[in-house]
């Protein structure tokens, strides 16, 4: 059973390679608000228009000094094709072995056409500049999703 985090907790430590090969882990993003979100996969419908409405909010999320971090099983170079070819403005990481997802708890059991299988729960973790969890979505429905997370932060 996957454990699932509490909103006011620690979010739990990771390091991966982003799009550009570099590796990043929680300290980078210290002392700014940081959503990490989990998708299932590059250049899928979903997941696409997912990152496209965090790459048309980023200007807004960064005057309120927060980053936006994608983080798929999918790896660099499959990152690098989905922002160049989507001409995407956020960070994605690549997290291949399934670690992080599964430390955020959305490495779960899935149900579709009648299959069972384990996959990302599309998810969104809003993650204080001292690395607390504030807020967490989980199963998002991708049509204003940024927009909501966006009006968390400014309540914030």
């Amino acid at each position: 059973m996957t454990r699932l985090l509490q909103i006011g907790e620690p979010a739990p430590p990771f390091s991966l390679l982003n799009q550009e090969g570099k590796q990043k882990a929680n300290a980078d993003y210290a002392g700014k608000w940081l959503v990490l979100y989990f998708y299932p996969k590059d250049n899928t419908p979903g997941c696409t228009t997912e990152a496209i409405n965090f790459t048309e909010l980023k200007r807004k999320f960064s005057s309120r000094q927060a980053a936006i971090v994608g983080i798929s099983p999918d790896s660099v170079a499959s990152h690098q094709k989905f922002i160049e070819k989507k001409n995407l403005k956020i960070e994605l990481l690549s997290d291949t072995e399934k670690k992080a997802a599964q430390a955020f708890g959305v490495w779960q059991l899935k149900k579709m056409a009648g299959r069972e299988y384990m996959g990302v729960v599309r998810s969104t973790f809003l993650i204080s500049p001292e690395g607390d969890i504030v807020q967490i979505w989980n199963s998002v429905k991708v049509k204003g999703h940024a927009e909501t997370v966006l009006n968390e932060l400014c309540n914030l």
